[in-house]
């Protein structure tokens, strides 16, 4: 964080100092709510939870060198007591923003934030330093702890938004206000919590209207709903996509016999090739809309194709692909899943299978709502569709439709499995695998399907990590 005094805190956030034999000493270290990441110069972030109380760690945190604690009531040793601590994060976040000299980019959508996200990073950071959210930190606590990372080198913050209801990415946007926002697509993810994917597109289009008159919307030329958001905003618009009509767009998209995309990247400023890393052609879309973002921000085409080429995954379990010894290759997409997100991954499973024996171990997607029944059925049937191997089906009742969507889908579907847990998941397969064949694992995270990757992995001992 750039170095703020705690009189200075105390005044930004409205608060009482307590216990602070100096209040013009500095915070210089990270803004952390975790006490085993202070660092010194830290300032603690003490939040109540269900399980734990972060007012318990307060005199540890300062033995361990945190400069103070950032409390809702006194704990004997110095600190910046409010009413609400979350709410004073957030201002917290609001004044270093203001005072930064940095561009704020902003994205949200259904599916593919927080690889769009990384790949952002990773493009500016090619430019200058950039500072972005970590994993999938885009809630209104994760949202302003990343902001407060940044600091006066700074030239790039990148922040994920996400959603569960109308009105949160209006509230992030005041905490942390971007020049250039993009909207990815508006999916059916957590689409039982908002009730439609109209209710869905109202809350994704808060970013768009948040953005000033010399801003930037990017949006996504092939998402009706997205590119309906340009009537929101007073910002220019700048559209991404394999439309015809799109600023930033791909062309002669093709998949390497691995799985990993290639395409022609056009941009008003030129053309270039670009071949990814990562795998699956849902990656295309992300990368085009790294590139608006990078486009806008004054990269040209050749810069741009450079970065996208060399870029990698950063957050973990997200196409995270290893080889084994024996050859059986792991792909673990098990961070979280929705129906998107699940076809694309399936897509990418069918690229790389070619010539090898293929499995599909899922598991449920949550917070589908009433649509969940018939979501499953349709992944599961899909799954047929791309000749897919053979179908695990882990976990309880939307397991059981993802296996019962492939068993009617054709004869195919009698190759499909229902299984009850992860366990009994890595017992079918330990039993059946053979060298090349090639596993997808992926489920919502509540499920915890990633153990069955990471066994799997340890069965291998030393596989080789081919993308990340």
């Amino acid at each position: 964080m750039i170095a703020l005094s705690l009189a200075e805190i105390a005044a930004v956030v409205g608060g009482q100092t307590y216990d602070i034999p100096d209040p013009e000493l500095q915070v210089t270290g990270p803004v952390v709510r975790d006490s085993r990441e202070v660092e010194s110069g830290s300032l603690f972030v003490a939040f109540v939870g269900e399980r734990v109380d972060g007012h318990d760690y307060a005199e540890a945190v300062i033995e361990a060198g945190a400069a103070a604690v950032l409390a809702s009531r006194p704990v004997g040793v110095p600190a910046v007591v409010v009413d609400d601590v979350q709410r004073a994060l957030g201002a917290l976040a609001r004044h270093v923003v203001e005072r930064l000299g940095a561009t704020l980019v902003a994205l949200t959508g259904s599916a593919g934030k927080t690889s769009t996200k990384d790949l952002i990073a990773q493009v500016l950071g090619s430019k200058a330093p950039t500072v972005f959210t970590p994993g999938s930190l885009n809630n209104e606590i994760g949202l302003p702890l990343t902001a407060l990372s940044a600091t006066e080198e700074t030239k790039f913050l990148v922040l994920e938004m996400g959603a569960r209801g109308i009105g949160h990415i209006r509230y992030l946007t005041e905490l942390t206000p971007p020049r250039i926002g993009l909207v990815l697509n508006v999916g059916t993810a957590h689409i039982g919590e908002f009730g439609g994917r109209e209710q869905i597109a109202q809350a994704k289009g808060e970013l768009v209207e948040s953005l000033p008159e010399d801003g930037a919307a990017i949006l996504n030329a092939d998402d009706p709903l997205v590119r309906a958001m340009a009537s929101r905003t007073k910002a220019r618009v700048i559209l991404f996509g394999e439309s015809g009509e799109a600023d930033v767009r791909a062309e002669n998209v093709r998949l390497t016999e691995s799985g990993q995309p290639s395409f022609s990247l056009r941009t008003p400023s030129g053309c270039s090739d670009v071949t990814m890393r990562l795998y699956g052609e849902h990656h295309v879309s992300n990368a085009l809309a790294a590139a608006a973002v990078a486009h806008e921000l004054g990269m040209s085409a050749d810069e741009i194709a450079r970065a996208l080429s060399e870029a990698g995954s950063l957050s973990r379990w997200r196409m995270e692909v290893t080889e084994r010894p024996d050859g059986v290759t792991v792909v673990n997409d098990a961070y979280n899943a929705n129906p998107e997100s699940m076809r694309a991954a399936l897509r990418a499973l069918a690229a790389m299978g070619k010539g090898r024996r293929t499995w599909a171990v899922l598991g449920q997607m949550a917070e589908l709502g009433d649509e969940a029944l018939a979501e499953h059925d349709a992944v599961g049937r899909l799954a047929v569709r791309l000749n897919v191997g053979k179908l695990v089906a882990v976990g309880g009742r939307e397991a059981s439709w993802l296996q019962l969507g492939a068993y009617n889908e054709g004869s195919w579907g009698e190759e499909s499995v229902h299984v009850s847990d992860a366990q009994a998941a890595v017992d079918l397969l330990r039993s059946e695998l053979r060298p090349g064949d090639v596993v997808l694992v992926k489920a919502s995270r509540s499920v915890g399907l990633e153990r069955v990757a990471l066994a799997l992995l340890a069965d291998g001992t030393e596989g080789e990590v081919s993308a990340r």
